[in-house]
């Protein structure tokens, strides 16, 4: 399968049509009464308790969705199980090495439980992740379509393109300013948001976040292509706001998929070199190998609902949270990794990040179980034409059905702007979604696009920037 220009000119050769869409069954309600424990490792364990009980564990970690689904299993089969499949919510974090230290070295591990805390809520039902016979992951919703290698040939030789992205610098600095990201200047006020969040927009799917003494990336690029060559794929037509180097002491990075317009292996290594273990990496499950041969030591690999948090940050929970979409980077791996959006629930504030994604169900169940959100991230660009794009992108419409589906206060409008990826008009997707805004009787202002390295406040105390 191939999703944009910048998965086909690498694949299209040896694409294949290996999805199953079949749709996968509900899961079981979860206890409503949680009484277990919660660990965080990255060199030391961060230790919470839940209801005040603390329980000792060394088994396999595992969701308390998977331990239900298990138990059901056992009482059909009389008490055995002889599942294969793997350990859920499964914690692998590679320590740093050095010559002196080699109990530490980086081909460790260590794995703990910590628990899915989904306070009032626990009796929503939700879609779990599903894999086909040959181990790939499916979508499981009615509303996804594979496409075959036959549309994705008529997209690329019959559909005009509309995208017009002038090569004048000139008229690109007037129609889509990049600006000097707030923390460069004035690195002294990075994190200072007091009960309040900031978002910052650095282009594409990529925003910096800083919430309850916690600053986060999602879906990092920095990189001036989306593919595996430096010298052919997908070009940015406006550059990043800013260099690793110049970003502020991040905590944590979530990636949503392996489509190299979010998944940047010379982005990966810059934020791993400057950060090293310190940096917490929370990715889909099968992503664990590729970032350990990046050489990112601690990294938390998820299923969808699946939760864990940053050491010493152990009241925001990162929950990986399903999407409709699909992972490839190489001619043979399609759908081997898992795909997902992210919510990140603080004491103080809740963030949705939805990835890259069609419009499915499950944005009614993630709003049911985790919202109101504070601020989403939706995508709202690379969407033409529909016939081919709607399945794994939303246009501004639906982008604004998620708004409302995830319960946000306010969202924020990424994926556009900065690769041209399909054949919309370059400016065309704030436009559509002022209008869809409009059709669906919403204020402008709750649905926002900011400028690349803008940022914005909610809910921050004035006295954060003096």
């Amino acid at each position: 399968m191939v999703r944009h220009r910048g998965d086909i000119w690498s694949s299209i050769a040896v694409l294949r049509l290996s999805i199953d869409t079949s749709v996968v069954g509900v899961c079981g309600k979860v206890l409503k009464y949680l009484q277990t424990s919660s660990r965080c490792f990255s060199g030391t364990a961060c230790v919470k308790k839940i209801n005040m009980e603390k329980e000792e564990t060394e088994e396999s970690p595992r969701s308390l969705l998977g331990e239900m689904e298990e138990q059901v299993k056992e009482e059909q089969a009389g008490g055995s199980s002889s599942s294969t499949e793997p350990a859920r919510g499964e914690e692998v974090v590679k320590k740093r090495g050095s010559s002196t230290q080699d109990s530490r070295r980086s081909s460790s591990s260590r794995s703990s439980r910590k628990s899915f805390r989904l306070d009032h809520r626990l009796e929503e039902d939700v879609t779990k992740s599903k894999r086909d016979k040959h181990g790939r992951f499916v979508n499981p919703w009615p509303t996804w379509n594979a496409p075959t290698l036959y549309n994705v040939l008529k997209w690329q030789f019959t559909e005009k393109d509309h995208s017009k992205v002038p090569s004048s610098k000139e008229v690109l600095d007037r129609e889509l300013p990049v600006q000097e990201p707030y923390f460069i200047q004035n690195p002294q006020l990075a994190g200072k948001t007091g009960a309040g969040m900031r978002a910052t927009w650095l282009g594409h799917a990529t925003v910096l976040v800083e919430m309850d003494d916690l600053t986060f990336l999602t879906d990092p690029v920095f990189s001036q292509r989306a593919s595996p060559l430096h010298f052919m794929g997908p070009k940015r037509f406006r550059g990043p706001p800013c260099s690793v180097a110049q970003l502020p002491k991040i905590d944590a990075v979530v990636i949503s998929h392996t489509h190299y317009d979010h998944l940047d292996s010379g982005s990966v290594a810059s934020l791993n070199e400057r950060f090293g273990s310190e940096l917490r990496w929370f990715v889909p499950q099968g992503l664990m190998d590729w970032m350990q041969k990046c050489g990112c030591e601690n990294v938390i690999e998820l299923d969808w609902w699946e939760e864990n948090c940053v050491p010493g940050h152990d009241e925001v929970t990162f929950v990986l949270t399903p999407a409709q979409h699909w992972c490839k980077r190489t001619p043979t791996d399609d759908n081997r990794v898992l795909w997902g959006s992210w919510s990140v629930l603080g004491p103080g504030n809740r963030f949705f990040f939805a990835g890259d994604t069609g419009y499915c169900s499950a944005f009614e169940q993630i709003g049911k179980r985790f919202g109101p959100f504070d601020l989403a991230a939706i995508p709202i660009g690379a969407y033409e034409p529909r016939w081919f794009m709607k399945s794994q992108h939303v246009d501004p419409e639906e982008a604004v059905r998620i708004h409302i589906d995830v319960q946000a206060k306010c969202s924020l409008g990424i994926h556009w702007g900065t690769f041209a990826l399909a054949y919309e008009f370059y400016l065309d997707p704030p436009v559509k979604l002022k209008e869809a805004m409009d059709r669906y009787g919403l204020n402008q202002d709750k649905f926002f696009v900011l400028k690349h390295g803008e940022s914005k406040d909610l809910n921050v105390e004035e006295d954060a920037f003096e």
